[in-house]
């Protein structure tokens, strides 16, 4: 059996790339290439354009912090109630009739732009319910969310980080397609109030994180919260 089909084989059983990388005992960067193909030749033959969007959700409290246009009519429906600068979205688009393609998404908005991404997985209703209760739980709660916000706040977090020398995941790009195409001009200022914030976690190498603000601004002009603080 190909290397594609055995891919295929496994997506349809739900594993994620990772998994299906580790199961056929090669490089995760050989998976995604023929993950996507996969994709791409499920949604024409289902018709053109992308997967249909079955759900996205993001945690409330995903504003506090950020500038956002009022023209876009987006409501943060539990303002102040955010994680730090940390904002979770998730997304599900169709698969195939019964199964859905999940992605979640962890943007610290306030200063390194996406650090980690769980999937994208193919589960069905049930295990996605059981995932986004698991996805959400260290927040206050999550709301139903426009694709849209979702692509800004994940697209417009990265271009944000990158500008001050931080790269997304290196798993974000397995995932990007399950957001769709970022073409629109941004509608978030990113950064807590409009200014680099670090607020240390407790996988980041703070060392690293520190030198890279350095390199462009002065310790006055970025905000630093230890992870003891």
């Amino acid at each position: 059996m190909e290397l594609k089909d055995q891919v295929r084989e496994l997506r349809e059983q739900g594993m994620s790339p990772k998994q299906i990388a580790r199961a056929l005992k090669v490089s995760p960067s050989v998976v995604a290439p023929l993950v996507r193909a996969i994709a791409e030749e499920t949604a024409q033959a289902t018709g053109p354009g992308e997967a249909e969007v079955m759900g996205c959700w993001i945690n409330v409290g995903w504003s506090e912090g950020l500038g956002v246009d009022p023209a876009r009519g987006w409501v943060d429906e539990a303002p102040g109630s955010g994680g730090g600068g940390n904002v979770c979205v998730l997304v599900a688009r169709r698969y195939n009739w019964d199964r859905l393609t999940v992605c979640g998404y962890l943007a610290d908005v306030y200063c390194q732009g996406v650090k980690a991404v769980i999937g994208p997985d193919v589960l069905d209703d049930r295990d996605l319910a059981r995932f986004r209760e698991y996805f959400f739980g260290e927040y206050a709660g999550w709301q139903e969310a426009p694709i849209e916000l979702a692509r800004h706040l994940v697209f417009g977090s990265i271009d944000y980080a990158q500008s001050l020398g931080f790269e997304p995941n290196d798993l974000f790009s397995l995932g990007a397609d399950v957001l769709g195409k970022w073409e629109e001009e941004p509608a978030i200022t990113f950064g807590r109030d409009g200014r680099p914030f670090y607020v240390e976690g407790p996988d980041d190498d703070t060392a690293k994180v520190l030198r890279t603000l350095r390199r462009r601004f002065s310790d006055d002009e970025f905000g630093y919260v230890p992870a003891s603080q």
